[in-house]
């Protein structure tokens, strides 16, 4: 049998226990025909860097597996049936990774950096009086699409009012 790395992406608004039942159903798969699943690690819900499917977040979910590549090909498959899983992504691996992976390695280190607030080189910004005392705003009312309006002060204008459009009627 060969070992698998396999990272699925599930869509952000199912609940992190559906994720883990779908999880679940892939594992189940793997050891039906006789493989291992060695490694199961939710990430967590991650900001993705481009939308996928209309999602801007996903839930991310590792499995370190040992099967063959009927099976692999099979979880694949029903990965990519499932209308939850926006991506998955297998790697084939000569061994099984020891330890956490990089992903929860940075985790845990993120909590021993200790509270934010904690730090010293930041410095209180107060009362923010670079800003001037800026009133009483009041109701400005509806005051209309800013097409409808002239330019702003020191803004040309892109066209004249006047000037026919280029590709129009004379």
């Amino acid at each position: 049998m060969t070992y698998y790395e396999n990272v699925f992406i599930a869509r952000q608004d199912v609940s992190a226990a559906q994720v883990e039942a779908l999880a679940d159903g892939f594992a189940g798969i793997i050891t039906e025909a006789g493989g291992t699943v060695h490694r199961r690690e939710y990430w967590g819900l991650k900001t993705l860097n481009f939308r996928i499917r209309k999602n801007r977040k996903g839930h991310y979910v590792l499995l370190n597996v040992e099967t063959t590549s009927e099976t692999m090909r099979e979880v694949e498959r029903q990965m990519g049936l499932n209308e939850d899983v926006l991506r998955h992504m297998t790697v084939r691996t000569e061994t099984l990774p020891e330890g956490q992976s990089a992903v929860m390695q940075s985790r845990g280190d993120r909590s021993e950096r200790g509270d934010r607030s904690e730090r010293g080189d930041r410095f209180d910004r107060g009362d923010r009086g670079d800003r001037g005392d800026r009133g009483d705003r009041g109701d400005r009312g509806d005051r209309g699409f800013r097409s409808d309006r002239g330019p702003r002060d020191g803004e040309r204008s892109e066209r004249p009012a006047s000037a026919p459009d280029a590709g129009g009627e004379a």
